[in-house]
């Protein structure tokens, strides 16, 4: 089997490229060798409580300082280093799937206080994340609201003023990762301030609130925490809510994009990790007299699926980079996000036709990896919602 405790080649190729800086090279290293260490490939039985293990454990190895904004509450900086979380989920996702999900999570689930958190909820919630001591979660979707964000209708109402003022929420919430094992939700609800998209804010709601329920469990293919909530005449203090009412959709918007970007990075790892696996059974497995390698076909499809990485590793670090540079990159995180899920999709499916039949035998690696590259496809927008945003800013943008 390849060995995957050992520097990536690609990976280090990747970060002479001017996009970097000597502190992104020496963050990968570090922890490159960490995760070699501390990390299991296979996917644990008791999916929950190895998610807990993993936070910890990424707090406590001062990966979670990158997934918050804030010197004042333990961060790297003071604000979100894409790059750096795309590297960090590149290479998280070459050793484990369920690592990668506990980081991304960390991070989405708290973005929305990175980026719009008073002082005091700052303070609350962020140290606690960036220890590993709390986890996070991000609940906007529900039954009737995926990819339209402005149908949601879970209703937050206010009731009172000033000091005594409180939110009553009352609806559902699904597909949200970390339910049932997060200590706090980052939620969003209609308080009808306007139609559609302007009429929903954002609220931080702690899992021990009454009227908070986990109403079900969801499970998949690639397991993960991941349920469906309930919220019957739920109160929370109007000092929970994050930014301005009303303001929701732009907050969460905000911090999808942040994080949208290293979608694609988690994808770039996972192929990565296919391609390793193939090029080892291309060079090992013998036949005819020789290797799977000798053959043109096997060695078509490698190219394909080298290229497939690099091109999605270059649109992936310029949305990054061109982020941290200040740009706005709705349009370019949508296509990084899009190529790279895709073609990770093909290089993992080409991975498992090079492992014969071996390929498709539970708990193999390509066979792992399968299962775990599909729901990227999907969650943080799906392909399709990629290419809308894609299309619209080139027609947008086109000469008259």
């Amino acid at each position: 089997m390849p060995d995957h405790t050992a520097p990536h080649a690609g990976m280090q190729q990747l970060l002479q490229l001017p996009f970097f800086e000597d502190h992104h090279r020496q963050l990968a290293a570090g922890l490159e060798a960490w995760a070699g260490e501390h990390l299991p490939s296979a996917h644990p039985a008791d999916v929950d409580a190895h998610c807990r293990e993993l936070v910890r454990a990424l707090g406590a190895g001062g990966w979670l300082h990158h997934a918050v904004a804030g010197r004042d509450v333990g961060a790297v900086g003071d604000t979100i280093d894409t790059r750096a979380i795309c590297l960090i989920r590149d290479t998280l996702a070459r050793h484990s799937g369920l690592a990668d999900f506990a980081f991304a999570m960390q991070g989405l689930g708290s973005g929305a206080i990175s980026l719009h958190g008073t002082p005091a909820q700052r303070q609350r919630y962020l140290p606690r994340v960036a220890q590993g001591s709390a986890i996070a979660a991000f609940a906007l979707s529900e039954p009737e609201a995926g990819s339209d964000v402005a149908a949601l209708s879970c209703a937050a109402v206010l009731e009172g003023e000033g000091e005594d003022a409180v939110y009553v929420l009352n609806g559902e919430k699904t597909w949200i990762s970390n339910g049932g094992i997060a200590d706090f939700y980052v939620l969003f609800a209609r308080t009808g301030e306007a139609p559609g998209a302007r009429g929903i804010s954002a609220f931080i709601v702690d899992a021990d609130t009454p009227g908070f329920t986990v109403a079900e469990r969801i499970a998949l293919m690639a397991p993960h925490p991941l349920a469906r909530l309930s919220l019957h005449h739920c109160r929370i203090p109007a000092r929970q809510r994050l930014g301005e009412a009303g303001q929701g959709f732009k907050i969460a918007m905000r911090t999808l994009d942040v994080f949208r970007t290293s979608v694609a990075g988690a994808a770039l790892g996972f192929a990565r990790c296919a391609f390793d696996e193939a090029l080892h059974r291309a060079r090992t497995r013998r036949m005819f007299g020789g290797v799977l390698g000798d053959f043109q076909l096997t060695q078509a499809k490698l190219a394909q699926m080298a290229t497939a990485i690099d091109s999605a590793a270059l649109l992936t670090y310029r949305a990054a980079w061109l982020r941290d540079q200040g740009h706005p990159i709705t349009r370019e995180a949508a296509m990084a996000k899009m190529t790279a899920t895709e073609n990770a999709q093909q290089v993992i499916d080409a991975a498992v036709q090079l492992w014969g039949g071996l390929g498709v035998v539970s708990e193999q690696p390509v066979e792992r990896l399968y299962r775990d590259i599909r729901a990227l496809r999907i969650y943080e927008g799906a392909t399709e919602v990629q290419q809308l945003i894609i299309g619209r800013d080139v027609l947008k943008k086109a000469s008259p």
